[in-house]
């Protein structure tokens, strides 16, 4: 998924975030400084159903708008292989990873 929130409040007439984070607040939402520039500029990590709720009324929107799919990046089976090739650009097998100690020392043989 694909977070939109940026391009729907420019749609609304809304440039900034401190905007957006005045017209949520209007709406019971309060959100810190830190959060809403996380919401504005990036994918947010987490955001509960209720303010999305919010933010679709503030920007009189569907969720749609905000969450746009991307089915091509979901990894179907059989497809692993494939998609870790295209994405590192390498056709070997993918290196081993061998554990080791922090100390330094070797690990007994297996």
């Amino acid at each position: 998924m694909r977070w939109n929130l940026r391009l729907t409040a420019a749609n609304k007439g809304i440039w900034k975030a401190s905007e957006l984070q005045r017209s949520l607040a209007e709406h019971g939402l309060v959100i810190s400084a830190g959060k809403m520039s996380g919401l504005w500029s990036g994918q947010p990590v987490s955001l509960k159903l209720e303010d999305l709720d919010v933010i679709c009324v503030v920007l009189g929107c569907e969720i749609g708008d905000l969450l746009i799919p991307e089915p091509q990046t979901v990894t179907r089976p059989g497809q692993d292989t494939d998609v870790r090739q295209a994405a590192t650009g390498s056709t070997g097998p993918a290196p081993t990873v061998v554990p080791r100690r922090r100390d330094g020392r070797s690990l007994p043989p297996m």
